[in-house]
């Protein structure tokens, strides 16, 4: 189901790009037939192999599945790159794992140059990647019972209790018909404020999935328009925050605005990291307070919170304290059961109260003090493995710039911090060597490949990956 969702993908470049004035001879196109030939093929090789397995998935299986599908997808989304420009493997690699995890670096300098048909395709992976493959063959696929809550949870940083009475189908089902239309809705919003339909279609859906690719070089400030960069803080604000929150909310169940304590975070450290960076741009500029600076510190403020990775300006000349509060965001990230990248603000919270609490007890030991989230009380496993997954990924982000450095010895402490930062919380640009102008085109192949690597690692939330690595997860219960 994953390789003909791809397979669905090619063939729409492969006509958008004819329509749009490409032949049946060009590189391009011709990339795109060889490329869907190759998907359509392993398609029906896996239903071969498949076809008389079971149904029902445990974790371990469900596991698996999300993770080699993400590692088998990046993989066949690199060869429309590779076969279309004079580009290394890696490139073509970093390129794939970039769209599909909604990352939104590059490694390429000239990508504004690229035939229409491969930016659609940049823009598409994106989109697609926005919800995950997985969230869409989920979605159709409605033969996998409680498999299907496992491959949701993991995939889509929701949890199968999100929806009443656990229906995941039908709940995976409204969450695409949602992403359909804010997607629409942004594309239009865009055109009326100045793009024409080719970049307002591959903005609107870099914008929803909190992606970031864009069809210019200078991403969104090539347009100079305030009423773009508005449109843009709009719907990324949106796409970041919780989809069945939002829902919910469409739905009338307003008891909602009560119990959604992580939305309430996610736009108060929005509002005051807008309100920090507006007053760091007043002192760097020496300027009184006007309209350019609460828009450029509110664009940089929601790209960066929401891992979009858009850029109106080059915050790489920002005071330190600005880069600091930047660099900070990017760690935060946005809500659970969105498009964004990151920790994810729940996680924040929860490690928060946990801290408090330790701190209470340490004074009071005999007391019981329990911790509640979205009004549900939490258990004490629940409290250890948010704990559990912020450890594993500073350890994760220590390790991964030892070993970036040592590939890479003549990069700076910034750039190598960046270079994880930047991949790792699915960001894009970072500072210094990789800043918001530059790209990853310097680096060695072996540092893209494992940037690559770690894109997968925090889109996916570690485990859906790690498990593959792991082999005592194999041998045992087998």
């Amino acid at each position: 189901m994953v390789m003909l969702a791809l397979a669905c993908a090619f063939a729409l470049c492969i006509c958008s790009g004819i329509y749009l004035g490409e032949s049946i001879h060009d590189a391009s196109i011709r990339a795109f037939l060889i490329t869907g030939a190759i998907t359509v093929s392993l398609a029906v090789l896996f239903h071969l192999i498949g076809r008389r397995g079971k149904t029902k998935l445990f974790r371990r299986e469900a596991l698996c599945a999300i993770g080699l599908s993400w590692i088998l997808a990046i993989i066949i989304g690199a060869l429309p790159y590779a076969l279309t420009t004079d580009c290394a493997l890696s490139d073509a690699i970093f390129e794939s794992a970039s769209g599909l995890t909604t990352t939104g670096a590059t490694a390429y300098t000239n990508f504004a140059e690229f035939p229409k048909s491969l930016l659609l395709w940049r823009s598409l992976s994106q989109w697609v990647g926005g919800l995950g493959v997985v969230v869409f063959f989920v979605a159709v696929l409605s033969s996998l019972g409680a498999g299907a809550k496992i491959l949701f949870s993991n995939e889509s940083s929701g949890k199968s209790t999100d929806f009443d009475h656990g229906r995941i189908q039908s709940g995976a089902f409204y969450l695409m018909i949602f992403y359909l239309g804010v997607s629409f809705a942004c594309m239009c919003a865009y055109k009326l404020a100045g793009m024409d339909w080719f970049q307002a279609v591959n903005h609107a859906m870099t914008t929803i999935a909190t992606g970031g690719f864009s069809t210019e070089t200078n991403s969104i400030k090539h347009f100079q328009s305030p009423a773009i960069e508005w449109v843009a803080i709009i719907f990324m604000t949106l796409s970041a925050t919780t989809f069945i929150y939002m829902i919910r909310l469409i739905r009338g169940q307003t008891h909602m605005m009560r119990q959604s304590s992580e939305v309430y975070w996610f736009y108060g450290i929005l509002a005051t990291s807008i309100g920090l960076l507006t007053l760091f741009l007043v002192e760097l500029t020496g300027n009184i307070l006007d309209h350019e600076l609460v828009r450029s510190a509110t664009f940089q403020a929601v790209s960066i919170m929401t891992t979009t990775g858009y850029t109106s300006a080059d915050f790489n000349q920002w005071l330190p304290p600005a880069k600091m509060l930047l660099i900070i965001l990017m760690f935060v990230g946005g809500c659970s059961g969105s498009t964004a990248g990151g920790v994810k603000v729940i996680r924040i919270v929860i490690a928060l109260r946990a801290v408090v609490r330790s701190v209470a007890l340490s004074f009071r030991p005999n007391i019981t003090i329990p911790m509640r989230t979205g009004g549900q009380y939490l258990s004490e496993r629940a409290i250890h493995n948010v704990i559990l997954f912020l450890l594993l990924l500073v350890a994760l982000q220590i390790f991964s710039m030892l070993f970036v450095s040592t590939l890479e010895p003549e990069l700076e402490f910034i750039s190598v911090f960046s270079c994880v930062q930047a991949t790792l919380f699915n960001i894009g640009p970072g500072f210094d060597a990789i800043g918001p102008s530059e790209n990853f085109q310097f680096l060695r192949p072996t540092t893209k490949v494992y940037l690559s690597l770690l894109m997968v690692l925090g889109r996916l939330e570690l485990f859906a990956v790690m498990v593959l690595f792991i082999p005592s997860v194999w041998r045992r219960f087998s």
